[in-house]
């Protein structure tokens, strides 16, 4: 017997959700175990990008390095989280273009800085850690000063800017729920407090770093 178009796709409909909905009740019993409880719909409080800059390297070889102050608190669901020995990734993206009248403007660079912020019950200290290099600290409240404020990252290398061109560029810090944990990504669903992200924020381009 032949089904009518509406009745299949409601059947596959329901038979396509009944997967994705298996793995909630886990979810959510993993987030009761850890003592967090998975919260309704909350004002995100967001990232402000208070300063960008691009700057000339020292050594005078060319390219730009991207100072920043980002300016946030952590909502005290995150705070309890990285408590808990939740890690939590910070992401600073820079995007480079050069722009064109007659056509879409040309992406030069996209590139990111990952920060992995924890706290170790053990020694009683979080740690922030850029790639291999991590750096101990007492408090949050010291961890979270060195991760808003970037200083000398080399965003553009030697030979990508040229007089004569036109350029845009600009920068964000978001963090990124998609190394959490899966109960907590079940929780960012309807908590605005785990989509912690700044808006774009423009970068001016100084005509001393064209060559």
């Amino acid at each position: 017997m032949l089904r009518a178009p509406c009745q299949t796709a409601a059947v596959a409909s329901r038979a396509g959700a009944a997967p994705r909905r298996a793995w909630l009740p886990g979810a959510l019993l993993a987030l009761a175990l850890l003592g967090i409880a998975p919260a309704g719909p909350a004002a995100a409080q967001g990232i402000a990008v208070a300063e960008a800059a691009l700057r000339a390297p020292d050594d005078g070889e060319g390219g730009a390095l991207l100072d920043a102050q980002f300016d946030f608190e952590l909502p005290a669901v995150l705070e309890d989280a990285v408590n808990r020995g939740i890690a939590l990734y910070f992401v600073i993206d820079f995007e480079l273009y050069r722009t064109r009248w007659y056509w879409f403007d040309r992406k030069l660079v996209g590139t990111a800085l990952t920060y992995r912020l924890t706290y170790s019950p053990l020694t009683r200290q979080y740690r922030l850690a850029r790639g291999t290099l991590a750096q101990p600290f007492d408090t949050l409240a010291e961890a979270l000063a060195t991760l808003r404020r970037v200083r000398s990252w080399k965003v553009v290398d030697p030979g990508v800017l040229h007089r004569g061109e036109d350029y845009r560029a600009q920068t964000r810090m978001r963090l990124d729920i998609s190394q959490l944990p899966k109960p907590f990504q079940v929780d960012a669903l309807t908590n605005r407090d785990w989509n912690l992200a700044s808006e774009w924020r423009p970068v001016p381009v100084p005509p001393e770093l064209l060559r």
